[in-house]
């Protein structure tokens, strides 16, 4: 963001630390466990269980990971933060000149695959392929 002379640049992680030590830790909590964590809980969590279940294997851990997965699904909350900052920047937009770099729209792209992924797995069959995995281990 450019405004008169004074450029300003922000990342995820930069604003969650400046809401957090600017006095509104419970905002910038959100963010970071929400954008954030969630997100990475889930996509890590898909990854490890997933893949060896490819090979007809259950990861060590696998049921507990699925849980945490299960849990962890509604609480994720990239939408929503994308859709917010996208009507702060159309608020911003008439103060100044604004410039998206490369994390905003690896954003928008993993705020996509993060919803195609979930919508991708069947949850049933899911926890099905998990109990035969174990069975056979």
């Amino acid at each position: 963001m450019d405004a008169g002379s004074i450029r300003t640049t922000l990342t995820l992680p930069r604003a969650a630390h400046a809401l957090i030590h600017e006095g509104t830790p419970i905002v910038g909590w959100g963010v970071a466990v929400f954008t954030i964590l969630t997100p990475l809980i889930l996509a890590g969590g898909l990854v490890y269980v997933c893949v060896p279940l490819l090979f007809g294997r259950i990861a060590p851990g696998g049921m507990f990971v699925a849980r945490w997965i299960s849990i962890t699904e509604p609480w994720n909350m990239i939408e929503v933060f994308l859709l917010g900052v996208l009507v702060s920047l159309m608020k911003l937009g008439k103060l100044a000149d604004l410039h998206f770099g490369m994390g905003f729209w690896a954003f928008a792209v993993l705020m996509f695959c993060m919803a195609a992924a979930v919508a991708a797995i069947d949850k049933k069959e899911l926890w099905d392929r998990l109990e035969v995995a174990k069975n056979h281990v």
